[in-house]
């Protein structure tokens, strides 16, 4: 299968599909982004042939989130509204997803890795949640989606500190099923998905149907709320300071206000 978008590429190799997310060296994401990443995953639905896929991602970075440094800050709101409806078609994808993070998963690149159902890093990766750090409150339904992967106390750790978890540390958490040399990522991602793909294609889908049962339900219930609690801190001094300390790469100077 191959296809053509302008931010992704889309392939595969026997049963288990392929999208690279070509942004690099960073892949910052935005509404097209994830448009194309849910409109590949519907199509590998489609495809009998197909019965997991694999996301990675060109450059130094799996995805380090939205890039606030250089976004528009007017009719935030309303973008993030679009992104969450397009993250929610993601959340809905039927067939079992691998994630391979080579580089930063950070913010709703945390929240985009954690959407598949395995990860694959290595050492040099980290995950970070710094929507706090920036002045406003999580999204892309981590709240939802990190704590029953890790749990509540080490999920609220993340959101409450911002702190990066390197990918040895993530692994050992939960956070991913295996750390690898940074050359073997992608390789490792691949094995694993191939060897779901050896599964029954109708069994493997029902079987996924219960285990998940729910799951994007309570995923995009999530993100409306945390759309609710994005939309007020966006407006405030603090986040403001907090893309501006972030950007120039020091603790931010909060008012509470």
């Amino acid at each position: 299968m191959s296809g053509t978008y302008k931010d992704i590429g889309v392939s595969s190799e026997g049963h288990v599909g392929v999208v690279e997310i070509q942004r690099p060296p960073h892949n910052f994401f935005d509404n097209a982004l994830i448009n194309q990443i849910a409109d590949a995953f519907e199509a590998f639905d489609r495809d009998i042939n197909i019965r997991a896929y694999v996301l990675c991602a060109q450059g130094k970075s799996f995805c380090a989130g939205a890039d606030f440094a250089n976004r528009p800050q007017t009719g935030s709101a309303e973008s993030g509204k679009h992104l969450y409806k397009e993250a929610t078609r993601l959340f809905r994808a039927r067939k079992p997803s691998v994630a391979a993070v080579q580089g930063a998963a950070i913010g709703g690149g945390l929240g985009l890795a954690v959407m598949t159902d395995f990860r694959v890093t290595c050492a040099d990766a980290r995950f970070a949640a710094n929507f706090t750090r920036l002045g406003f409150h999580p999204g892309f339904a981590l709240t939802y989606t990190l704590p029953r992967l890790i749990g509540q106390q080490r999920a609220n750790l993340m959101f409450y500190t911002g702190r990066r978890i390197g990918g040895e540390e993530a692994t050992a958490w939960g956070l991913a099923e295996k750390c690898v040399p940074l050359a073997d990522v992608r390789k490792e991602a691949m094995k694993l998905a191939a060897e779901i793909a050896e599964s029954a294609p109708l069994a493997l889908l029902s079987t996924r149907e219960t285990m998940r049962r729910g799951f994007a339900d309570g995923a995009e219930a999530a993100t409306e709320r945390e759309l609710v609690e994005q939309d007020w801190n966006r407006k405030t001094e603090d986040f403001k300071e907090g893309v501006k300390s972030y950007a120039e790469r020091r603790p931010g100077n909060f008012k509470g206000r």
